[in-house]
C-alpha cells in the first residue's frame, strides 16, 4: 500500500515545484483528448482548482496527447525504480487507473485515482488497493493474484532491496497475508476481510496517512 501511494506522491511533488508558473486559467491546449471541465473535476475530487491546474500542467508535460498508453506509463513509472524491473507492477497499476478499460489513462482517470490515494478516506484508499490486487476483477483476492502482485513488487525493488530477499520470500509473504486476512479460511479474501484486516494493522494505517499533505 505504501508503494502505491508513495511513488505517485513523488510525481506530485515534482509537479508541485512548478506551481508558481501556473496561470489563473485552466490551460487546455489542442490535444487528442480534452479533459473534463475544471469545475466538474473539482466536484469529483478532493483537489482545489489551483491543485488541478498544477496537476494538469505536469500531466500534459509528460503526455502532450492528453492520454497515456501502457508503454508510456511503464516508462514513466520505471524511472522511480532504476535498480529493478517495474514493468509487471506498472501493468497492474495501469489497469487499476484505467477504470474504463480503454487501454489508456486520461487526465480524469489519473486525477481521480490520485485524489483517492492522497486525500481519500481510509475506506476509499483500501477499496482502491483491493481493486489493484483483484487482478481478474471477480470481487476476491486469491493466492495466485496475491503472489503475482508480490513478485512484481519484489522485481520492482530490485537486487538492492534490503534485507536481501530469499527466493521463497514471495510465497512466505502471501502465506502470511492469507493467514491474517482470510478470516473464514475459504481460500480467498473478500473486500470486507481486506478492509477489516488492514484497519487492524497499525503499520498499514500509518502508511495511509503518510502522503495526505503532499501537495
Amino acid at each position: 500500500m505504501g508503494i502505491v501511494v508513495g511513488t505517485f506522491s513523488m510525481q506530485t511533488k515534482q509537479v508541485n515545484y512548478r506551481k508558481d508558473k501556473v496561470d489563473d486559467d485552466f490551460e487546455l491546449t489542442i490535444v487528442c483528448h480534452r479533459p473534463e471541465g475544471l469545475d466538474q473535476l473539482e466536484s469529483q475530487t478532493n483537489f482545489t482548482k489551483r491543485e488541478l491546474q498544477v496537476l494538469y500542467r505536469g500531466f500534459k508535460n509528460e503526455c502532450p496527447s492528453g492520454v497515456v498508453n501502457e508503454d508510456t506509463f511503464k516508462q514513466i513509472y520505471s524511472q522511480f525504480f532504476p535498480h529493478g524491473d517495474a514493468s509487471t507492477y506498472a501493468h497492474y497499476l495501469f489497469n487499476a487507473f484505467d477504470t474504463g478499460h480503454s487501454g489508456s489513462i486520461k487526465f480524469e482517470d489519473f486525477v481521480r485515482a490520485l485524489s483517492i490515494l492522497l486525500r481519500g478516506s481510509v475506506s476509499e484508499k483500501l477499496h482502491w488497493t483491493f481493486n489493484l490486487y483483484d487482478i481478474n476483477k471477480d470481487g476476491y483476492i486469491n493466492k495466485e493474484e496475491m503472489t503475482d502482485i508480490v513478485r512484481a513488487i519484489y522485481d520492482m525493488m530490485g537486487k538492492y532491496t534490503y534485507p536481501a530477499l530469499k527466493t521463497d520470500a514471495p510465497k512466505q509473504h502471501v502465506d502470511a497475508f492469507f493467514q491474517k486476512m482470510d478470516k473464514n479460511r475459504d481460500g480467498v479474501v473478500t473486500l470486507d476481510e481486506f478492509i477489516l484486516s488492514c484497519q487492524e494493522d497499525e503499520n498499514i494505517m500509518r502508511s495511509l496517512q503518510l502522503f495526505e499533505n503532499v501537495m
